[in-house]
């Protein structure tokens, strides 16, 4: 297990999932994303922290026993194998997670009792909803709880995981100062831009782009972020 600053956990709640995952590319960080089917609850919902995993096998006290190593701020990630066939957490989970000063739930598979956890307020992003529970009890594997799978990737208490309306994304705790600090850089990179064309500088204007056009005919293998970078206009690397 990877100590971290929970300074950097403020610094992420400061940005997108976008901006965090272009910076993972800046950076070299594999980009971790959850399948496009894993949204939030609510749109609103976002939540950044340390992963605290546990894989699902039938029976709620695996999440109880979760909660019982888990830090203030951590996110219980839930895998359930990403099955349509039963939801895993509904309100009761979500209250004890919540009482537990967790900052959120993210489930490689179903939620349900929708309504309540909107009352709630807990960020939990999942596939999907569906009215059943579990009907069945697997055996459980004597490491249920260090490390959980979401989509194509393994996840543990090394990452960090963080959510909003676009998606969720897992980021290294080793690689965390390196992504934020690029990310709050596209970020700002990206705002500026943005002021830019609101006041009625077009992205072009700003980013030379007949410049780049000329570059290209003398150059077929010049590249659109080549250019970008040489200008100080990059975001995406």
């Amino acid at each position: 297990m990877i100590a971290m600053d929970n300074k950097l956990i403020e610094r992420l709640n400061a940005l997108s999932t976008p901006h965090l995952a272009d910076a993972c590319l800046r950076t070299g960080t594999p980009v971790r994303c959850a399948p496009s089917a894993m949204r939030p609850v609510s749109v609103t919902m976002r939540c950044a922290g340390k992963v605290r995993p546990a894989r699902h096998i039938g029976s709620v006290d695996i999440f109880l026993e979760a909660l019982e190593k888990a830090a203030r701020n951590d996110i219980l990630v839930v895998d359930n194998g990403g099955r349509m066939d039963e939801a895993c957490v509904g309100d009761l989970v979500a209250l004890e997670v919540a009482n537990a000063g967790l900052a959120g739930i993210v489930i490689w598979g179903l939620h349900r009792d929708t309504p309540e956890l909107l009352e709630i307020g807990l960020p939990v992003f999942s596939l999907g909803t569906m009215p059943t529970g579990p009907q069945r009890l697997d055996r459980r594997s004597p490491d249920a709880l260090d490390w959980a799978r979401v989509g194509e990737w393994v996840v543990s208490s090394d990452d960090v995981a963080v959510g909003d309306a676009d998606g969720v994304l897992f980021i290294p705790v080793t690689k965390l100062a390196e992504v934020i600090e690029a990310a709050e850089g596209i970020r700002e990179t990206e705002r500026r831009q943005a002021k830019a064309m609101r006041e009625g500088r077009t992205f072009r204007k700003q980013a030379s782009f007949a410049q780049y056009l000329a570059r290209r005919e003398e150059n077929p293998a010049f590249g659109f972020r080549e250019h970008l970078r040489m200008i100080g206009e990059a975001i995406e690397e």
